[in-house]
């Protein structure tokens, strides 16, 4: 079976995960919204790509024990129609029967999006209630504008935001208690200055 280009899967509907798969690769990255194939860009920034390393080093000294945690690209199959590619994704030790060579089959525990100016609305809006939608317990919202992280817990089918952290106030979580850290350590210990990535 011919592999298809983006130009020809973007004009199907729905288009499904099986068709993602096969579709020609062009070295970009993407996601399905509702049957809807969609190009992720521009790629991410310095400032972005060194918090997510960050963060991932905090959450695997912490809790490397309890969770399997993964950055992007990854995919996040929600369903059929519905793929996402988190910032970062943590799945408990106990269900890593979702986790396969496709990527992770299923709602991770804890996800993160680092937001940016292209992505903000499509990360408060979109993706939050997609997330809670397919039941992923909490979602984090990390801007790098201000340094702050949004931290909303599932109730029922919707997010309430629980808390927004900034400055040296340590984020909690009950989805996994073994999170421990602040946005000041996460800025104090990027390798570059911070004014040179503004």
């Amino acid at each position: 079976m011919k592999k298809k280009t983006y130009e020809e899967l973007v004009k199907e509907s729905p288009v499904t995960y099986e068709m993602y798969a096969n579709m020609e690769d062009d070295g970009n990255r993407y996601e399905i919204s509702d049957g809807v194939l969609e190009l992720m860009s521009p790629s991410p920034t310095p400032l972005h790509q060194l918090l997510s390393g960050q963060i991932m080093l905090k959450l695997n000294a912490s809790c490397r024990n309890e969770f399997i945690i993964v950055t992007a690209p990854l995919d996040v199959i929600l369903s059929d129609t519905e793929v996402r590619q988190p910032d970062l994704m943590m799945t408990h030790l106990s269900r890593t029967h979702i986790i396969s060579n496709r990527g992770i089959n299923g709602a991770p525990d804890l996800v993160v999006e680092i937001t940016s100016k292209h992505s903000l609305k499509r990360d408060k809006l979109t993706k939050r209630n997609v997330y809670a939608k397919y039941g992923v317990r909490e979602y984090w919202i990390v801007d790098p504008s201000n340094f702050t992280l949004e931290q909303y817990e599932l109730l029922d089918d919707y997010y309430e935001l629980v808390d927004v952290y900034s400055g040296e106030e340590t984020i909690r979580s009950r989805t996994a208690p073994c999170v421990s850290f602040s946005m000041d350590e996460l800025v104090s210990s990027l390798p570059v200055p911070l004014d040179q990535l503004r």
